[in-house]
Protein backbone atom coordinates (compact mmCIF):
# COMPACT_ATOMS: atom_id res chain seq x y z
CA UNK A 1 0.00 0.00 0.00
CA UNK A 2 1.30 3.43 -1.18
CA UNK A 3 0.35 6.58 0.90
CA UNK A 4 1.65 10.08 -1.07
CA UNK A 5 2.22 12.99 1.28
CA UNK A 6 3.99 16.37 1.28
CA UNK A 7 8.50 15.80 0.73
CA UNK A 8 9.50 17.33 3.50
CA UNK A 9 13.18 16.38 3.49
CA UNK A 10 15.35 13.59 0.79
CA UNK A 11 16.50 10.56 1.47
CA UNK A 12 15.25 7.07 2.12
CA UNK A 13 14.33 4.75 4.74
CA UNK A 14 13.38 1.33 5.23
CA UNK A 15 12.85 0.27 8.68
CA UNK A 16 9.97 -0.85 11.40
CA UNK A 17 7.33 1.82 11.50
CA UNK A 18 7.39 3.05 15.45
CA UNK A 19 4.00 4.74 16.27
CA UNK A 20 4.25 7.60 18.14
CA UNK A 21 0.75 8.08 19.32
CA UNK A 22 -0.04 11.03 22.69
CA UNK A 23 -2.66 10.22 25.34
CA UNK A 24 -4.80 13.37 24.77
CA UNK A 25 -6.30 15.45 28.06
CA UNK A 26 -10.56 15.68 27.97
CA UNK A 27 -10.67 19.65 28.96
CA UNK A 28 -13.20 20.91 30.49
CA UNK A 29 -14.62 23.69 31.78
CA UNK A 30 -15.66 24.02 35.12
CA UNK A 31 -15.69 26.43 38.09
CA UNK A 32 -13.26 25.97 41.19
CA UNK A 33 -14.13 27.16 44.58
CA UNK A 34 -10.65 26.50 45.68
CA UNK A 35 -9.16 29.24 43.76
CA UNK A 36 -5.71 29.53 45.60
CA UNK A 37 -5.40 25.62 45.31
CA UNK A 38 -5.91 25.60 41.60
CA UNK A 39 -3.31 28.30 40.60
CA UNK A 40 -1.12 26.24 42.85
CA UNK A 41 -1.29 23.19 40.47
CA UNK A 42 -0.59 25.73 37.54
CA UNK A 43 2.62 26.98 39.50
CA UNK A 44 3.13 23.38 39.96
CA UNK A 45 2.84 22.76 36.44
CA UNK A 46 4.43 25.71 34.91
CA UNK A 47 7.59 24.57 37.64
CA UNK A 48 7.65 21.51 36.59
CA UNK A 49 7.56 22.07 32.16
CA UNK A 50 10.54 24.80 32.55
CA UNK A 51 12.58 21.81 34.68
CA UNK A 52 11.88 19.57 31.39
CA UNK A 53 12.75 21.96 29.17
CA UNK A 54 15.84 22.96 30.78
CA UNK A 55 16.58 19.34 30.94
CA UNK A 56 15.70 18.72 27.42
CA UNK A 57 17.62 21.41 26.25
CA UNK A 58 20.52 20.20 27.71
CA UNK A 59 20.26 16.97 25.97
CA UNK A 60 19.50 19.23 22.55
CA UNK A 61 22.85 20.76 22.76
CA UNK A 62 24.81 18.08 23.63
CA UNK A 63 23.15 16.21 20.68
CA UNK A 64 22.47 18.45 18.10
CA UNK A 65 24.55 21.71 18.97
CA UNK A 66 23.59 25.29 20.45
CA UNK A 67 21.84 26.33 17.24
CA UNK A 68 19.27 23.77 17.04
CA UNK A 69 18.85 23.81 21.24
CA UNK A 70 17.94 27.70 20.84
CA UNK A 71 14.83 26.71 20.41
CA UNK A 72 14.08 25.27 23.34
CA UNK A 73 15.38 28.30 24.85
CA UNK A 74 12.67 30.05 23.30
CA UNK A 75 10.19 27.79 24.71
CA UNK A 76 11.31 28.70 28.30
CA UNK A 77 10.78 32.27 27.35
CA UNK A 78 7.24 31.37 26.33
CA UNK A 79 6.81 30.14 29.65
CA UNK A 80 8.78 33.05 31.09
CA UNK A 81 6.61 35.21 29.27
CA UNK A 82 3.54 37.76 31.75
CA UNK A 83 1.62 37.48 28.66
CA UNK A 84 1.30 33.25 28.97
CA UNK A 85 1.47 32.45 32.55
CA UNK A 86 -0.15 36.23 34.10
CA UNK A 87 -2.96 35.00 30.97
CA UNK A 88 -3.24 31.68 32.81
CA UNK A 89 -3.40 32.73 36.18
CA UNK A 90 -5.96 35.45 35.57
CA UNK A 91 -8.35 32.86 34.08
CA UNK A 92 -8.60 31.45 37.48
CA UNK A 93 -8.30 34.17 39.62
CA UNK A 94 -10.80 35.95 38.10
CA UNK A 95 -13.38 33.55 36.23
CA UNK A 96 -12.64 30.72 38.76
CA UNK A 97 -11.89 28.32 35.64
CA UNK A 98 -10.10 24.87 36.39
CA UNK A 99 -6.51 25.23 35.66
CA UNK A 100 -6.88 22.53 32.59
CA UNK A 101 -9.35 25.09 30.82
CA UNK A 102 -7.78 28.09 31.80
CA UNK A 103 -3.97 26.79 29.63
CA UNK A 104 -5.80 25.54 26.77
CA UNK A 105 -7.66 29.22 26.83
CA UNK A 106 -4.41 31.19 27.09
CA UNK A 107 -2.14 28.32 24.36
CA UNK A 108 -5.41 28.58 21.96
CA UNK A 109 -5.43 32.37 21.87
CA UNK A 110 -1.65 32.76 21.39
CA UNK A 111 -1.69 30.10 18.69
CA UNK A 112 -4.30 31.79 16.88
CA UNK A 113 -2.27 35.03 16.88
CA UNK A 114 1.08 33.37 15.61
CA UNK A 115 -0.88 31.54 12.70
CA UNK A 116 -2.13 35.07 11.40
CA UNK A 117 1.09 36.65 10.52
CA UNK A 118 2.12 37.04 6.99
CA UNK A 119 5.72 35.44 7.69
CA UNK A 120 5.94 31.70 7.33
CA UNK A 121 8.79 31.32 10.09
CA UNK A 122 6.37 33.33 12.41
CA UNK A 123 3.08 31.03 11.64
CA UNK A 124 5.41 28.06 12.13
CA UNK A 125 6.02 28.96 15.79
CA UNK A 126 2.42 28.40 16.68
CA UNK A 127 3.21 24.83 16.78
CA UNK A 128 6.04 26.21 19.50
CA UNK A 129 3.13 27.92 21.51
CA UNK A 130 1.09 25.03 21.08
CA UNK A 131 3.75 22.88 22.16
CA UNK A 132 4.88 24.16 25.72
CA UNK A 133 1.36 24.44 26.21
CA UNK A 134 0.17 21.29 25.81
CA UNK A 135 3.84 20.75 28.33
CA UNK A 136 2.00 22.42 30.89
CA UNK A 137 -1.47 21.00 30.39
CA UNK A 138 -0.13 17.19 30.74
CA UNK A 139 1.89 18.60 34.17
CA UNK A 140 -0.98 19.91 34.94
CA UNK A 141 -3.00 16.18 34.47
CA UNK A 142 -0.26 14.45 35.28
CA UNK A 143 -0.35 12.32 31.91
CA UNK A 144 2.95 11.17 30.77
CA UNK A 145 3.95 10.72 27.43
CA UNK A 146 5.50 7.64 25.19
CA UNK A 147 8.71 7.60 25.41
CA UNK A 148 11.01 7.61 22.70
CA UNK A 149 14.49 8.61 23.85
CA UNK A 150 15.56 5.16 24.41
CA UNK A 151 15.01 3.03 21.82
CA UNK A 152 16.45 -0.47 21.09
CA UNK A 153 16.23 -0.95 17.16
CA UNK A 154 15.73 1.69 13.84
CA UNK A 155 12.24 3.12 13.35
CA UNK A 156 10.84 4.70 11.65
CA UNK A 157 8.71 7.44 13.64
CA UNK A 158 4.57 7.92 12.76
CA UNK A 159 2.81 10.56 14.55
CA UNK A 160 0.32 13.25 13.72
CA UNK A 161 2.96 15.65 14.55
CA UNK A 162 6.32 15.70 15.81
CA UNK A 163 6.47 19.13 17.99
CA UNK A 164 10.02 20.84 19.03
CA UNK A 165 10.60 18.87 22.60
CA UNK A 166 9.75 15.76 20.86
CA UNK A 167 12.68 15.80 18.19
CA UNK A 168 14.98 17.08 20.79
CA UNK A 169 14.59 13.78 22.89
CA UNK A 170 14.14 11.62 20.74
CA UNK A 171 17.37 9.05 20.09
CA UNK A 172 18.84 10.13 16.82
CA UNK A 173 20.85 6.68 16.81
CA UNK A 174 17.84 4.74 15.65
CA UNK A 175 15.23 7.34 14.04
CA UNK A 176 15.64 7.00 10.80
CA UNK A 177 12.75 8.59 9.05
CA UNK A 178 9.38 10.83 10.51
CA UNK A 179 5.89 10.99 8.63
CA UNK A 180 3.27 12.17 10.67
CA UNK A 181 -0.41 13.24 9.61
CA UNK A 182 0.40 16.98 9.22
CA UNK A 183 2.56 19.26 8.41
CA UNK A 184 4.24 21.27 5.63
CA UNK A 185 8.00 22.07 4.64
CA UNK A 186 7.99 24.94 6.74
CA UNK A 187 7.30 23.48 9.93
CA UNK A 188 9.32 22.89 12.46
CA UNK A 189 9.45 19.14 11.44
CA UNK A 190 10.37 19.67 8.16
CA UNK A 191 12.96 21.80 9.32
CA UNK A 192 14.04 19.66 11.96
CA UNK A 193 14.37 16.49 10.00
CA UNK A 194 16.21 18.73 7.20
CA UNK A 195 18.68 19.47 10.14
CA UNK A 196 19.62 16.03 11.22
CA UNK A 197 19.69 15.13 7.66
CA UNK A 198 16.93 12.46 8.45
CA UNK A 199 14.18 11.64 5.69
CA UNK A 200 10.24 13.01 6.29
CA UNK A 201 7.08 12.76 4.69
CA UNK A 202 4.37 14.89 5.89
CA UNK A 203 0.89 16.04 4.78
CA UNK A 204 -0.27 12.39 5.26
CA UNK A 205 -3.21 12.36 5.96
CA UNK A 206 -4.31 9.66 8.27
CA UNK A 207 -0.90 7.67 8.44
CA UNK A 208 -1.31 7.17 12.46
CA UNK A 209 -4.78 4.91 12.12
CA UNK A 210 -3.14 3.31 8.91
CA UNK A 211 0.40 1.80 10.02
CA UNK A 212 0.74 -0.90 12.77
CA UNK A 213 3.17 -0.48 15.74
CA UNK A 214 6.20 -2.33 14.08
CA UNK A 215 5.15 -2.54 10.75
CA UNK A 216 7.91 -2.39 7.92
CA UNK A 217 7.87 0.38 6.02
CA UNK A 218 9.68 2.19 3.12
CA UNK A 219 9.59 6.59 3.42
CA UNK A 220 10.46 8.13 0.68
CA UNK A 221 11.26 11.61 1.16
CA UNK A 222 12.04 12.71 -2.26
CA UNK A 223 8.97 11.50 -3.87
CA UNK A 224 6.82 12.04 -0.85
CA UNK A 225 5.59 8.55 -0.65
CA UNK A 226 5.24 5.77 2.32
CA UNK A 227 5.07 2.28 1.02
CA UNK A 228 3.19 -0.17 4.08
CA UNK A 229 4.41 -3.55 3.99
CA UNK A 230 6.58 -3.53 1.13
CA UNK A 231 7.19 -6.88 -1.26
CA UNK A 232 10.72 -8.11 -1.81
CA UNK A 233 10.80 -6.30 -5.67
CA UNK A 234 10.01 -3.13 -3.67
CA UNK A 235 12.82 -3.53 -1.13
CA UNK A 236 15.26 -4.07 -3.03
CA UNK A 237 14.16 -1.41 -5.21
CA UNK A 238 14.30 0.93 -3.18
CA UNK A 239 17.55 -0.25 -1.35
CA UNK A 240 19.14 0.32 -4.69
CA UNK A 241 17.64 3.97 -4.47
CA UNK A 242 19.07 4.32 -1.21
CA UNK A 243 22.85 3.88 -1.97
CA UNK A 244 22.55 5.77 -4.83
CA UNK A 245 21.23 9.34 -2.82
CA UNK A 246 23.73 8.29 -0.08
CA UNK A 247 26.46 8.47 -3.00
CA UNK A 248 24.62 11.66 -4.29
CA UNK A 249 24.62 13.55 -1.26
CA UNK A 250 28.48 12.63 -0.91
CA UNK A 251 29.03 13.81 -4.09
CA UNK A 252 27.55 17.34 -3.22
CA UNK A 253 29.42 17.59 0.33
CA UNK A 254 32.68 17.52 -2.01
CA UNK A 255 31.53 20.70 -3.84
CA UNK A 256 32.09 22.63 -0.92
CA UNK A 257 34.91 24.67 -1.14
CA UNK A 258 33.90 25.42 -4.76
CA UNK A 259 32.36 28.52 -5.96
CA UNK A 260 28.81 28.87 -7.57
CA UNK A 261 30.21 29.08 -11.61
CA UNK A 262 28.81 27.46 -14.53
CA UNK A 263 31.10 25.21 -16.92
CA UNK A 264 32.16 28.41 -19.01
CA UNK A 265 32.73 30.36 -15.75
CA UNK A 266 29.68 32.66 -15.24
CA UNK A 267 30.41 33.44 -11.08
CA UNK A 268 27.39 34.11 -8.82
CA UNK A 269 27.30 34.74 -5.45
CA UNK A 270 25.79 31.46 -3.37
CA UNK A 271 24.69 32.74 0.08
CA UNK A 272 22.16 32.11 3.10
CA UNK A 273 19.23 33.31 4.72
CA UNK A 274 19.83 33.89 8.83
CA UNK A 275 17.73 34.93 11.39
CA UNK A 276 20.58 34.89 14.07
CA UNK A 277 23.88 34.13 14.77
CA UNK A 278 23.09 30.87 15.54
CA UNK A 279 22.59 30.11 12.00
CA UNK A 280 25.94 31.33 10.68
CA UNK A 281 27.20 27.99 11.32
CA UNK A 282 25.30 26.11 8.97
CA UNK A 283 25.80 28.22 6.16
CA UNK A 284 29.44 27.87 6.34
CA UNK A 285 28.86 24.20 6.80
CA UNK A 286 27.35 23.93 3.04
CA UNK A 287 29.51 26.11 1.27
CA UNK A 288 27.93 29.42 1.60
CA UNK A 289 29.47 33.08 0.72
CA UNK A 290 28.43 35.23 2.76
CA UNK A 291 24.78 36.20 4.01
CA UNK A 292 21.51 37.56 1.80
CA UNK A 293 19.08 37.95 3.82
CA UNK A 294 19.55 38.64 7.77
CA UNK A 295 16.19 38.87 9.43
CA UNK A 296 16.57 41.24 12.18
CA UNK A 297 13.15 41.13 13.64
CA UNK A 298 14.06 37.73 15.46
CA UNK A 299 16.10 40.34 17.92
CA UNK A 300 12.95 42.23 18.28
CA UNK A 301 10.97 39.23 18.31
CA UNK A 302 13.03 37.18 21.18
CA UNK A 303 12.93 39.59 23.22
CA UNK A 304 11.02 41.17 26.15
CA UNK A 305 12.00 44.64 25.65
CA UNK A 306 13.00 46.64 22.75
CA UNK A 307 16.39 45.67 22.00
CA UNK A 308 18.84 48.57 22.25
CA UNK A 309 21.88 49.29 20.40
CA UNK A 310 24.50 47.70 21.88
CA UNK A 311 22.89 44.10 21.64
CA UNK A 312 22.07 44.82 17.97
CA UNK A 313 25.62 45.90 17.36
CA UNK A 314 26.71 42.65 18.98
CA UNK A 315 24.65 40.63 17.35
CA UNK A 316 25.69 41.88 14.02
CA UNK A 317 29.08 41.76 14.44
CA UNK A 318 29.00 37.59 15.39
CA UNK A 319 27.64 37.55 11.72
CA UNK A 320 29.78 39.81 9.81
CA UNK A 321 33.04 38.40 11.43
CA UNK A 322 31.73 34.93 10.31
CA UNK A 323 32.78 36.39 6.47
CA UNK A 324 34.91 37.82 3.66
CA UNK A 325 31.48 37.74 1.51
CA UNK A 326 28.77 40.56 1.87
CA UNK A 327 25.90 40.26 4.90
CA UNK A 328 22.74 42.08 4.21
CA UNK A 329 21.26 43.02 7.12
CA UNK A 330 17.68 43.98 6.75
CA UNK A 331 15.97 46.56 8.79
CA UNK A 332 13.31 45.73 10.85
CA UNK A 333 10.31 43.53 8.96
CA UNK A 334 7.73 44.18 11.51
CA UNK A 335 4.39 45.55 12.28
CA UNK A 336 0.77 45.01 11.72
CA UNK A 337 1.09 40.97 11.38
CA UNK A 338 3.85 40.49 13.55
CA UNK A 339 3.23 41.96 17.49
CA UNK A 340 5.56 43.07 19.64
CA UNK A 341 4.22 43.43 23.31
CA UNK A 342 6.38 46.70 24.24
CA UNK A 343 5.35 47.85 20.73
CA UNK A 344 1.55 49.01 21.10
CA UNK A 345 -0.10 49.12 17.16
CA UNK A 346 -3.60 49.50 16.13
CA UNK A 347 -5.50 46.81 14.80
CA UNK A 348 -5.32 46.83 11.28
CA UNK A 349 -8.59 45.36 9.28
CA UNK A 350 -5.99 44.21 6.61
CA UNK A 351 -2.05 43.96 8.29
CA UNK A 352 -0.44 42.85 5.20
CA UNK A 353 -1.22 46.21 3.64
CA UNK A 354 -1.14 47.83 6.59
CA UNK A 355 1.41 49.39 9.21
CA UNK A 356 4.35 46.95 8.69
CA UNK A 357 8.33 47.08 7.70
CA UNK A 358 9.61 50.34 6.22
CA UNK A 359 6.27 51.78 7.26
CA UNK A 360 6.40 51.08 10.62
CA UNK A 361 9.96 52.07 10.54
CA UNK A 362 9.43 55.92 8.95
CA UNK A 363 6.76 56.13 11.52
CA UNK A 364 9.04 54.91 14.60
CA UNK A 365 12.36 57.21 13.80
CA UNK A 366 13.91 56.44 16.74
CA UNK A 367 13.49 52.78 16.91
CA UNK A 368 14.77 52.69 13.20
CA UNK A 369 17.48 55.21 13.91
CA UNK A 370 18.78 52.60 16.85
CA UNK A 371 18.70 49.92 14.48
CA UNK A 372 20.47 52.10 11.84
CA UNK A 373 23.52 53.03 14.50
CA UNK A 374 23.93 49.42 15.43
CA UNK A 375 24.33 48.43 11.86
CA UNK A 376 26.98 50.67 11.27
CA UNK A 377 28.94 51.01 13.94
CA UNK A 378 29.21 46.65 13.28
CA UNK A 379 30.20 47.21 9.88
CA UNK A 380 33.77 48.04 10.71
CA UNK A 381 33.99 44.15 11.59
CA UNK A 382 32.94 43.06 7.75
CA UNK A 383 31.16 44.10 4.17
CA UNK A 384 28.07 44.76 5.58
CA UNK A 385 24.90 45.94 3.09
CA UNK A 386 21.93 47.59 4.35
CA UNK A 387 18.36 46.11 3.08
CA UNK A 388 15.07 47.66 3.65
CA UNK A 389 12.05 46.22 3.33
CA UNK A 390 8.26 46.32 1.99
CA UNK A 391 9.46 49.17 -0.35
CA UNK A 392 6.68 50.63 -2.85
CA UNK A 393 8.54 53.19 -4.84
CA UNK A 394 11.03 55.45 -4.82
CA UNK A 395 9.75 58.25 -2.32
CA UNK A 396 9.96 55.17 0.45
CA UNK A 397 13.98 55.20 -0.74
CA UNK A 398 14.77 58.58 -0.22
CA UNK A 399 13.26 59.04 2.95
CA UNK A 400 14.46 55.92 4.06
CA UNK A 401 18.20 57.11 2.98
CA UNK A 402 17.52 60.36 4.55
CA UNK A 403 16.89 58.63 8.24
CA UNK A 404 20.20 57.00 7.28
CA UNK A 405 22.35 60.16 6.60
CA UNK A 406 21.22 61.45 9.97
CA UNK A 407 22.70 58.70 11.92
CA UNK A 408 25.79 58.98 9.86
CA UNK A 409 25.72 62.73 10.52
CA UNK A 410 25.36 61.85 14.38
CA UNK A 411 28.11 59.22 14.70
CA UNK A 412 30.22 61.24 12.57
CA UNK A 413 29.83 64.40 15.40
CA UNK A 414 30.58 61.54 18.25
CA UNK A 415 33.59 60.23 16.20
CA UNK A 416 32.27 56.58 15.87
CA UNK A 417 33.80 54.61 12.82
CA UNK A 418 31.60 53.16 10.47
CA UNK A 419 31.63 51.84 6.64
CA UNK A 420 30.92 55.46 4.67
CA UNK A 421 30.55 53.56 1.62
CA UNK A 422 27.66 50.81 3.03
CA UNK A 423 25.77 49.69 0.29
CA UNK A 424 22.12 50.23 0.59
CA UNK A 425 19.60 48.04 -1.29
CA UNK A 426 15.40 47.62 -1.08
CA UNK A 427 14.06 43.94 -0.45
CA UNK A 428 11.71 43.62 -3.71
CA UNK A 429 8.38 41.93 -2.41
CA UNK A 430 5.55 44.82 -4.00
CA UNK A 431 4.73 44.50 -7.57
CA UNK A 432 4.92 48.19 -8.07
CA UNK A 433 8.78 48.36 -6.94
CA UNK A 434 9.24 45.40 -9.18
CA UNK A 435 7.49 47.68 -12.34
CA UNK A 436 9.18 50.46 -11.29
CA UNK A 437 12.49 49.64 -10.55
CA UNK A 438 14.00 51.69 -13.03
CA UNK A 439 13.09 54.49 -11.40
CA UNK A 440 14.58 53.06 -7.90
CA UNK A 441 17.79 52.08 -8.97
CA UNK A 442 19.77 55.16 -9.33
CA UNK A 443 19.22 55.73 -5.38
CA UNK A 444 20.39 52.05 -4.74
CA UNK A 445 23.08 49.69 -4.59
CA UNK A 446 21.38 46.61 -5.09
CA UNK A 447 18.13 44.51 -5.41
CA UNK A 448 16.95 41.46 -3.24
CA UNK A 449 13.76 40.18 -4.77
CA UNK A 450 11.50 38.36 -2.05
CA UNK A 451 9.43 35.99 -3.70
CA UNK A 452 7.39 34.69 -1.06
CA UNK A 453 5.73 38.49 -0.71
CA UNK A 454 5.67 39.12 -4.45
CA UNK A 455 4.02 36.07 -5.62
CA UNK A 456 1.36 36.59 -3.14
CA UNK A 457 1.12 40.39 -3.67
CA UNK A 458 1.13 39.74 -7.41
CA UNK A 459 -1.08 36.85 -8.01
CA UNK A 460 -3.57 37.60 -4.94
CA UNK A 461 -2.86 34.11 -3.41
CA UNK A 462 -2.24 33.33 -0.42
CA UNK A 463 -0.61 30.49 0.15
CA UNK A 464 -1.23 29.14 3.26
CA UNK A 465 -4.73 28.76 2.55
CA UNK A 466 -5.32 25.08 1.41
CA UNK A 467 -8.79 26.10 -1.48
CA UNK A 468 -6.37 28.50 -3.22
CA UNK A 469 -2.69 27.54 -2.72
CA UNK A 470 -3.20 25.81 -6.21
CA UNK A 471 -2.53 29.29 -7.86
CA UNK A 472 0.91 29.95 -5.95
CA UNK A 473 3.79 29.36 -7.86
CA UNK A 474 6.75 31.10 -8.63
CA UNK A 475 7.44 29.91 -12.04
CA UNK A 476 4.04 32.14 -13.09
CA UNK A 477 4.90 34.04 -16.35
CA UNK A 478 3.87 37.21 -14.14
CA UNK A 479 6.26 36.57 -11.65
CA UNK A 480 9.46 35.63 -14.46
CA UNK A 481 8.26 38.91 -15.92
CA UNK A 482 8.75 40.60 -12.97
CA UNK A 483 11.67 39.46 -12.03
CA UNK A 484 13.11 39.90 -15.34
CA UNK A 485 12.10 43.56 -15.29
CA UNK A 486 14.25 44.11 -11.64
CA UNK A 487 17.51 42.25 -13.33
CA UNK A 488 17.24 44.09 -16.17
CA UNK A 489 16.54 47.23 -14.58
CA UNK A 490 19.85 46.71 -12.36
CA UNK A 491 21.77 45.64 -14.92
CA UNK A 492 21.61 48.97 -16.54
CA UNK A 493 23.47 50.47 -14.38
CA UNK A 494 27.10 49.27 -13.58
CA UNK A 495 27.33 49.22 -10.02
CA UNK A 496 24.02 47.20 -9.31
CA UNK A 497 23.50 44.00 -8.64
CA UNK A 498 20.24 41.86 -7.94
CA UNK A 499 19.58 39.14 -5.71
CA UNK A 500 17.03 36.71 -4.46
CA UNK A 501 16.38 36.20 -0.89
CA UNK A 502 12.94 34.48 -1.22
CA UNK A 503 12.35 30.50 -1.25
CA UNK A 504 12.11 30.76 -5.13
CA UNK A 505 16.19 31.31 -4.76
CA UNK A 506 16.87 27.45 -3.81
CA UNK A 507 14.09 26.02 -5.66
CA UNK A 508 16.26 23.21 -8.07
CA UNK A 509 13.39 23.72 -10.72
CA UNK A 510 13.48 27.23 -10.42
CA UNK A 511 17.56 28.20 -10.47
CA UNK A 512 18.54 27.42 -13.79
CA UNK A 513 15.63 29.67 -15.30
CA UNK A 514 17.07 32.39 -12.87
CA UNK A 515 20.87 31.99 -13.57
CA UNK A 516 19.66 32.32 -17.32
CA UNK A 517 18.02 35.44 -16.52
CA UNK A 518 20.99 37.01 -14.86
CA UNK A 519 20.49 36.81 -11.10
CA UNK A 520 23.80 37.82 -9.45
CA UNK A 521 23.21 36.42 -5.84
CA UNK A 522 21.27 33.15 -4.71
CA UNK A 523 20.36 33.52 -0.83
CA UNK A 524 18.33 30.31 0.46
CA UNK A 525 18.03 28.40 3.65
CA UNK A 526 21.69 26.37 4.18
CA UNK A 527 20.50 23.18 3.25
CA UNK A 528 19.40 23.99 -0.61
CA UNK A 529 23.10 25.24 -1.10
CA UNK A 530 25.00 22.16 -2.48
CA UNK A 531 22.26 21.34 -4.68
CA UNK A 532 21.88 24.97 -5.97
CA UNK A 533 25.99 24.68 -6.60
CA UNK A 534 25.59 21.18 -8.60
CA UNK A 535 23.39 22.35 -10.59
CA UNK A 536 24.96 25.44 -11.95
CA UNK A 537 28.32 23.86 -12.14
CA UNK A 538 26.39 21.57 -14.48
CA UNK A 539 25.19 23.33 -17.01
CA UNK A 540 26.76 26.85 -19.62
CA UNK A 541 25.63 30.23 -18.92
CA UNK A 542 24.76 29.85 -22.24
CA UNK A 543 22.25 27.26 -21.90
CA UNK A 544 20.84 28.75 -18.85
CA UNK A 545 20.33 31.73 -21.00
CA UNK A 546 18.91 29.89 -23.83
CA UNK A 547 16.37 27.57 -21.36
CA UNK A 548 15.34 31.00 -19.57
CA UNK A 549 14.11 32.55 -22.79
CA UNK A 550 11.89 29.71 -23.74
CA UNK A 551 10.56 30.01 -20.09
CA UNK A 552 9.06 33.56 -20.97
CA UNK A 553 7.21 32.35 -23.73
CA UNK A 554 5.52 29.32 -22.16
CA UNK A 555 2.19 29.76 -20.89
CA UNK A 556 1.70 28.59 -17.33
CA UNK A 557 4.45 27.61 -14.50
CA UNK A 558 3.44 23.46 -15.12
CA UNK A 559 5.20 24.25 -18.60
CA UNK A 560 8.42 26.22 -16.98
CA UNK A 561 8.78 23.29 -14.69
CA UNK A 562 8.15 20.72 -17.40
CA UNK A 563 10.69 22.26 -19.51
CA UNK A 564 13.29 22.61 -16.08
CA UNK A 565 12.14 19.05 -15.34
CA UNK A 566 13.76 17.80 -18.79
CA UNK A 567 16.96 19.54 -18.35
CA UNK A 568 17.90 18.57 -14.85
CA UNK A 569 17.34 14.64 -16.46
CA UNK A 570 19.77 15.54 -18.74
CA UNK A 571 21.71 16.49 -16.54
CA UNK A 572 21.32 13.26 -14.56
CA UNK A 573 20.15 15.62 -11.91
CA UNK A 574 18.09 14.37 -8.55
CA UNK A 575 15.79 16.74 -7.62
CA UNK A 576 13.26 16.25 -4.83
Amino acid sequence: MLIKGISASPGIAIHKAFLYVKEEVEVLSTLVEDVEKEIKRLEDALAASKEQLESIKEKAVAELGPEEAEIFEAHIMVLEDPEFATSMLAEIQENKYNAEFAVQTVTERLKQIFEMMDDDYFKARAADIQDVGTRVLNNVAGIENVDISSLDEDVIIIAEDLAPSDTAQMDKNHVKGFATDIGSRTSHTAIMARSLEIPAVLGLGNITSTVKNGEPLILDGQAGIVILNPTEEELAEYQEKKTAYESYVQELATLKEQPGETLDGHRVELVGNIGSPNDVEGVLRNGGEGVGLYRTEFLYMDSDTMPDEETQRIAYEKVLESFEGNVIIRTLDIGGDKKLPYLPLEEELNPFLGLRAIRLCLKETDMFKTQLRAILRASVKGNAHIMFPMISGVTEVILAKSVLKEVMTELDAEGIDYDRDIKVGIMVEIPSAAVTADIIAPEVDFFSIGTNDLCQYTLAVDRMNQQVSYLYDPLHPAILRLIKNVIDASHAHADIFTGMCGEMAGDPLAVPILLGLGLDEFSMSASSIPLAKKIMRSMRFEEAQKLAEEALHLATGEEVKELVRKKLDALDIVVM
